[in-house]
């Protein structure tokens, strides 16, 4: 039968469409048939024509918009829209006026500009971090050893095919999802698709048909062999593997819209609304006057001008990119400009556990021998830190590393880090061995293995015989329950004697107190023997038990930190792990995620006897929470249930079970150094360092790119009243003519205001950012605290400027009949009201640059890229109000020292009136806070 040609109901199908017997099930010898190949594997020519049909080994990757659809949505924005509306209305007025004004003509063309510069702002960064994204190494590995008619050969991992027999050794990838027929103590590290962190053995027995992922004799693409050896036969390879299924499942997962993204969407919907409908308001209002209608469409269109920001989405896109820049140099990649924001908001974070919170390399921590423990200090695979007291565990450690098949390999350039090839526990035990200054080589030298009893998963020990210069000696370790059985004799402190009925409480007592702390246990013994061959029953039997090794997968040391800064900032942290609940709430303490003795442990199974409304019930509680032994479906359910309360969810993980929940929460958080492609795909944001600690920092800046943001927005709507109040007087006092012209305000929005805004979007973070709660996902952009200090700074420029509009007017003693556009008076009374407006956004700038501190305290000159945009919008004004080429473009007028002089004290007063409200709060906060303490 062709391996393409049946349908393994257990666990998936091949890349063709034909079903295939189920070969969990088939004993080895029997699933050479069933795939159709043989123990010498199949021919290359067949293997060649398998995989044109059966197609390459790969995943599909994820279909990316063309350059021209992703530049075309740009321009789709709502913004974007209103901006081209309002340069096809300036157009349109051009074509109508009689005579023509080429101002008119260039305040089009400008207005269209503005959307092309934020269209290409938007764009290029988008684009940009797409493509250093995908410049991310890819997880599969790229070679594998197979059988190819006999020869052991090493082919690229993209062609393998099903029937393929593919040769495993420790340290191995595994590059498709294969029926092992071969194994030798065979282990693998299924932690990318389940969570696990502990090692699977694997088996060449069958299995009873069930779940993919749990068919004992079943090895997945993806997965790492860390033990042992043997050989399997490919029976899914690209997307029909597990893998595959998890990143289709992950790529049917909609891309969740991020709080920002609603808000702005909706605020730029409410301000285009708002502008055309005072925009059509004026002009019905002012249409019974008798004046022309293409006269009253260019006044319409002023009004409507200086509602819209034009500078906004430019802003926005560089302020957005500013934080982008600033996480990368934190080993934070952002994918999506508007993730960052996203970030900041963050109310709970549903975070991984091995490889995430974990280093996802076994560390022991404690040796118990002579009723006392040993601590170890390190962590990982380096061989540097201090055994306490070493000399009464010598032993132990001594015998533990002879019974290993592990080995450390140290780095070999600079970036590369010291690793285990084989079973992490063993390798955990050569690292404490050598910490406690035992040669193993020359130990192995002096007592040469003779004959090995392999760990069997029933027996739960593992046994080597060597040859001493006295005889031989069985070396023995495994579960302590099952080796304390074995035990007649024990060896402490250098004191031999018989194994007491007190002496066994103390050690079931140690061994319980070191699991109770998430440790995993092993006990070791060990027996003189007579010959080299002992039979296996007598080699494990009347041993004398030399002590006890507890080891854990240790938390990254900046995690403690980095979740008590998470809790401060009041955001909640969610354990999500495929792990044994234990093992989870130990790791869960010591980081900081569980403080209290009775927090909730969830299982997947719990999770499936839950409906919707009960894991709403469960996630509403107060209580810390852990989710253990789920899967991907899990998580995905548990990220839609807290969107469902509203929380704003971010969700880290590294492995391709992680995917799904990756995508579909708000901010997807990735491992870059040791996440799976899938993952990192899926994700928003890559942390290239892998370092929880690095969410902690996001979170920081996305909430400071928040806060600037909505400065900006203060900052940009409060002169728009500026704008618009005055003509609206002019309109309901009778005046004929708009007291500041339409492209006088485009002046405005981009020439003088955009870079202000910008060097407020690059503010840095306030001091005690973290140390406020997360704001709801239900608070808007514009909440009643950002529209009120909106009206009330735009309030105190609309009136200073509209004041000095109509005192310049009435001073001339001309009638508002007789005003003209050439009249000196008219065009010298605009020309203040735009640079009343310049100079009171100069001090407006900054009094935004914080909510209730002083700008005494932050310092006048804390932001000189502000000062000098400022400063850029005044000489722009100076140039507007001097210069003849501009003066005919604008209409205005030179101004004296008096009139600088007037509008400079005008300016000033927002600034003055915003630190007086400052105070105003400051000083009630503090009367609360000392009622609170009362």
């Amino acid at each position: 039968m062709p391996p393409d040609g049946g349908r393994d109901e257990a666990v998936g199908a091949t890349s063709g469409s034909s079903p295939r017997p189920p070969v969990p099930a088939l004993p080895a010898g029997e699933v050479f048939t069933a795939l159709g190949t043989s123990r010498r594997g199949l021919p290359t020519a067949r293997a060649r024509a398998t995989l044109e049909r059966c197609g390459a080994n790969e995943l599909p990757r994820a279909g990316r918009r063309a350059v021209w659809r992703q530049l075309g949505a740009q321009f789709t924005d709502l913004f974007a829209v209103v901006l081209i509306v309002a340069s096809g209305i300036t157009f349109l007025a051009y074509a109508l006026e009689e005579p023509r004004e080429v101002g008119t003509l260039q305040l089009a063309v400008a207005i269209l500009g503005v959307v092309v510069l934020n269209a290409g702002i938007g764009f290029a960064q988008e684009y940009s971090a797409e493509r250093t994204a995908e410049a991310l190494e890819a997880m599969v590995p790229h070679t594998c050893r197979v059988l190819r008619g006999g020869e052991r050969l090493e082919v690229p991992a993209r062609e393998l095919v099903p029937g393929d027999v593919v040769v495993l050794e420790a340290g191995d990838a595994v590059s498709a999802d294969c029926r092992v027929v071969e194994a030798h103590e065979l282990a693998v590290n299924n932690a990318p698709l389940t969570g696990e962190s502990n090692a699977v053995d694997r088996t060449a027995d069958p299995v009873a048909t069930g779940p993919p992922l749990e068919a004992r004799n079943c090895v997945f693409m993806g997965t790492d062999v860390v033990a042992g050896s043997g050989r399997a036969v490919v029976f899914a390879t690209g997307a029909a593997t597990e893998f595959g299924r998890i990143y289709r499942l992950a790529a049917a997962a909609p891309r969740q819209k991020t709080p920002l993204q609603l808000q702005v969407a909706s605020m730029a919907r409410r301000v285009a609304g708002a502008a055309l409908a005072i925009g059509a308001l004026m002009f019905a209002v002012r249409l019974p006057t008798g004046e022309s209608p293409v006269t009253l469409f260019v006044f319409a269109l002023g009004v409507m001008v200086a509602l819209v920001p034009e500078g906004l989405p430019a802003t926005l896109s560089v302020s957005l990119a500013i934080g982008v820049r600033r996480m990368a140099r934190r080993h934070a990649l952002i994918k999506q400009l508007l993730a960052v924001e996203a970030l900041g908001s963050t109310t709970v974070v549903c975070t991984d556990k091995t490889g995430t919170l974990t280093q996802a390399e076994m560390t022991v921590t404690q040796v118990w021998a002579g009723d006392a423990p040993h601590s170890v200090s390190g962590v990982g695979y380096e061989p540097s830190g201090e055994v306490a007291d070493v000399t009464p565990i010598r032993e132990v450690l001594r015998v533990a590393g002879l019974c290993s098949n592990a080995r450390l390999v140290p780095p070999t350039g600079p970036r590369e880090h010291w690793r285990v090839l084989g079973d992490t526990t063993e390798g955990a035990l050569l690292v404490a061995a050598a910490k406690a200054g035992l040669d193993l080589g020359a130990e192995e030298a002096a007592a040469p293995r003779v004959t090995e009893f392999p760990f069997d998963s029933a027996r739960k020990l593992m046994t080597t015989v060597h040859k001493t210069g006295a005889g031989y000696q069985a070396c023995v370790k495994g579960a302590p329950g099952e080796l304390l059985a074995r035990c007649t004799e024990v060896e402490w402190d250098g004191r031999r004697g018989p194994l007491s009925g007190a002496d066994r409480a103390a050690v079931v007592a140690a061994s319980d107190a070191l699991a109770s702390q998430g440790l995993r246990v092993l006990a070791v013994a060990r027996r003189e023997l007579d010959g080299p061959r002992p039979a296996q029953e007598e080699a494990e039997s009347a041993l004398t038990l030399l002590g006890l090794v507890g080891m854990l997968d240790p938390p990254r040391p900046e995690v403690t930190d980095a979740v008590a800064t998470c809790r401060r900032a009041g955001i909640r942290i969610v354990m999500v792990t495929g792990d044994h609940p234990l093992t989870g709430e130990a790791v869960a303490r010591r980081v900081g995620i569980v403080r209290r003795p009775d927090p909730v442990v969830a299982t997947g199974a719990r999770l499936d006897a839950m409906d919707d409304e009960a894991l709403d019930a469960l996630l509403a509680q107060p209580s810390e929470l852990l989710l253990c032994r789920v899967s991907p479906e899990h998580k995905m359910r548990v990220v839609t249930a807290f969107q469902r309360r509203g929380e704003v969810v971010a969700v880290t993980g590294d492995g391709a079970n992680d995917a799904p929940a990756l995508k579909h929460a708000d901010i997807g958080v990735a491992m870059g150094a040791s996440g799976t492609d899938v993952a990192r795909e899926a994700a928003s944001m890559v942390l290239l360092d892998d370092s929880f600690a690095s969410i902690a920092r996001a979170v920081r800046l996305g909430r400071a790119v928040y806060q600037n943001i909505r400065k900006f927005l203060v900052y940009l709507f409060s002169h728009n009243i500026g704008e618009l109040v005055p003509i609206l007087a002019a309109t309901f006092a009778g005046f004929p003519l708009v007291p500041i012209s339409a492209v006088q305000i485009l002046a405005i929005d981009l020439g003088s205001d955009v870079l202000p805004a910008l060097a407020l979007g690059a503010e840095p973070p306030e001091p005690d950012v973290m140390e406020r709660p997360p704001r709801s996902r239900r608070e808007r952009l514009f909440s009643a605290p950002v529209v009120g200090r909106i009206l009330f700074l735009g309030g105190i420029q609309a009136v200073c400027v509209t004041a000095v509009f109509f005192w310049h007017i009435d001073a001339s003693g001309i009638p508002f009949d007789d005003f003209t556009k050439d009249t000196p008076a008219y065009q010298e009374a605009i020309t203040m009201v735009q640079a009343g407006i310049v100079l009171s956004q100069f001090f407006n700038a900054l009094a935004v640059r914080t909510d209730r501190q002083s700008i005494l305290k932050v310092g006048l000159l804390s932001n000189p890229a502000l000062l000098a945009a400022g400063g850029f919008g005044v000489a722009l004004m100076a140039a507007i109000s001097y210069l003849p080429p501009l003066q005919a473009v604008f209409n205005t007028a030179p101004l004296d020292a008096a009139d600088w002089a007037v509008l400079t004290g005008l300016g000033t007063v927002p600034l003055l009136a915003d630190e007086a409200r400052k105070a105003w709060l400051r000083r009630r906060a503090e009367r609360q806070k000392e009622g609170a303490q009362r």
